[in-house]
């Protein structure tokens, strides 16, 4: 499910919202304005100090791509490569080349054109698997903001209920105002420590499981290009390559019963 991150978050907040309301507590006195602009400027500022303005510049990026929830079809890479090394035994490799320009994906595209040109597999898999550890790096640096940001932020709730209380033992001369004094004190460790949990970890979290996906869908990849190279039977292609896919999804894989003639005729 593509909006799984939203939903789970959205699910949380109400769940908040609803336990809080039994236990009979109005929601708006957790409304605190201060308090909130105190997470919100606070956690930015220690994350920004901890991290580059290249990587804070991707951060509404990353928001978008963590919520909509970015899906990789490994079914469709192990049909392209079956295609592709049935072409290869019938054709030979240099056919390839009509295909390369419309490969969407660039690591596929630069993977086969190397294929075409020549170059040693050894070599083919050294440049592939330093291209999937570069991205690997950058998807890290990527979530590592909001890593930082969900550890930041209930610490600075912390000094903001620490800065509640202070402001009440100065005004302990007002006896009727210290419960909602003392109240509205607590409500910034409230917004840290649910900020964290429920939108900056998560967010972090999904955004690691996209780039853990995303690598093992490369991997898949520069495999079958090696199996291509190699001029493998396009059912050995495409057996090497379904042990990449779970089990329960190796039929789908495989392009369900409509696509199977097809798998069949080019292992022939």
């Amino acid at each position: 499910m593509k909006a799984n991150t939203i939903i789970g978050i959205i699910v949380a907040f109400v769940g908040l919202a609803v336990s809080a309301t039994m236990e009979g507590t109005q929601i708006p006195s957790f409304i605190n304005v201060p308090a909130l602009l105190l997470i919100l400027t606070g956690t930015f500022g220690a994350t920004f100090a901890g991290t580059t303005m290249g990587n804070m510049k991707k951060v509404v990026g990353l928001y978008k791509k963590a919520m909509t929830g970015e899906e990789y079809d490994s079914g469709e890479v192990v049909q392209q490569m079956v295609s592709f090394a049935e072409r290869a035994r019938r054709e030979g490799l240099l056919a390839l080349e009509d295909e390369i320009a419309e490969i969407e994906d660039a690591f596929t595209r630069k993977g086969l054109q190397l294929v075409v040109d020549g170059t040693d597999p050894e070599l083919i898999r050294e440049i592939l698997e330093n291209e999937i550890d570069g991205m690997a790096a950058r998807h890290a640096q990527g979530a590592a903001p909001f890593e930082k940001a969900g550890g930041f932020a209930p610490t600075i709730g912390i000094i903001g209920t620490v800065m509640g209380l202070i402001h009440v033992l100065q005004n302990l001369s007002s006896p009727d105002t210290l419960g909602p004094a003392i109240s509205g004190a607590f409500i910034a460790t409230l917004y840290g420590v649910a900020s964290a949990n429920i939108v900056f970890l998560p967010m972090a979290n999904k955004l690691k499981l996209l780039s853990h996906e995303e690598q093992e869908l490369r991997t898949l990849a520069l495999e079958g290009i090696l199996a291509v190279q190699a001029g493998d039977n396009p059912r050995v292609v495409a057996d090497k390559l379904l042990a990449f896919i779970p089990p329960a999804e190796r039929e789908a894989a495989e392009g369900g019963d409509s696509s199977r003639p097809a798998v069949a005729e080019a292992a022939a």
